[in-house]
């Protein structure tokens, strides 16, 4: 059985031959047993919002936050998301707080 590592590779190269439906399996397998997993999470949520579905692109870029709390780039990741989905304030105030946990205020 594919350790977690080899699961991330495999969605990555399934993502790079344009097969983001079998990237999304693949991370979702991954999460199955590492369910706070945060690269998953943050693949997930960029493989989800090329395929159109911001909601559950949102969620997981939402946890990656939870997850990663301390790291500004999780935030600016959720505020990419959030725009793409055409949620304009979400996105502001992700962006906001990445450049106060960043130091730019």
């Amino acid at each position: 059985m594919p350790n977690t590592t080899e699961l991330y590779d495999e969605a990555v190269k399934l993502k790079d031959a344009g097969n983001f439906e079998g990237a999304v399996a693949k991370l979702r397998e991954i999460l199955v047993t590492e369910p706070n997993y945060a690269l998953a999470h943050g693949a997930l949520s960029i493989y989800l919002g090329r395929l159109q579905r911001h909601d559950e692109a949102i969620a997981h870029a939402k946890k990656v936050c939870e997850l990663e709390p301390n790291d500004p780039r999780s935030f600016t990741a959720l505020s990419v998301v959030s725009v793409r989905a055409g949620k304009i304030q979400e996105a502001e105030d992700a962006k906001a707080k990445a450049q106060m946990m960043a130091g730019h205020h």
